[in-house]
């Protein structure tokens, strides 16, 4: 299928998202401007084309607005004159047409690679970063476990210690109050004597 202008005009692209991209009103600009070129290139083909025809079939073609200095010339017999082979189109157009497609494609698959190693290099940081995080928290419990660690053999010493003084002072009072009771128990008996 050929190409043709309108193709062009109508052409819809999909948006992408999250990526960087070429802008879609400089993009249409760009097309439209190509289109007025191609429809020109195009009307110009045609007319070149029916003017050969006119002067293969042995008329003379009319001179367009665009001819405001061109002599009319009168073609010579027929017989006298060889047909001009038919001339091959203009690849020009198609030439440009082609080489702007290739730009177009060039720039694309640049910006595509381009995304692609930004988007590479955010995950590399991310993944970076994250795993600086996990070890820095994992560093802070480690220590976080060694404080409560240490905090707990130290609890338990003095909880020993309370103990220990407890079961100490539990015997002082013990004998000292046994110790008051035998000291009444013998003021009592030596003052009823």
């Amino acid at each position: 299928m050929a190409l043709t202008p309108e193709d062009v005009v109508t052409k819809q692209f999909q948006h992408v998202r999250f990526k960087e991209g070429f802008d879609p009103d400089e993009v249409d600009d760009f097309l439209d401007e190509i289109v007025v070129e191609w429809r020109k290139t195009i009307a110009e083909n045609d007319e070149l084309k029916a003017k050969l025809a006119a002067y293969e079939s042995g008329e003379t073609p009319a001179a367009s607005s665009n001819d405001e200095n061109v002599v009319e010339e009168v073609p010579a017999p027929v017989a006298a004159v060889e047909p001009a082979p038919a001339p091959a189109s203009d690849p020009a157009p198609a030439a440009a047409s082609a080489g702007i497609i290739e730009l177009a494609q060039r720039l694309h698959d640049e910006h595509v690679a381009e995304g692609k190693a930004q988007r590479d290099k955010l995950i590399s940081d991310a993944q970076a970063q994250a795993a600086s995080i996990i070890s820095e928290a994992e560093a802070r419990g480690r220590d976080e476990v060694a404080r409560l660690e240490a905090e707990r053999v130290s609890l338990e010493g003095r909880i020993s210690d309370l103990q220990q003084f407890e079961k100490d002072y539990r015997g002082q009072l013990r004998g000292f109050i046994e110790s008051k009771l035998r000291d009444l128990d013998t003021t009592g008996v030596s003052a009823g004597a």
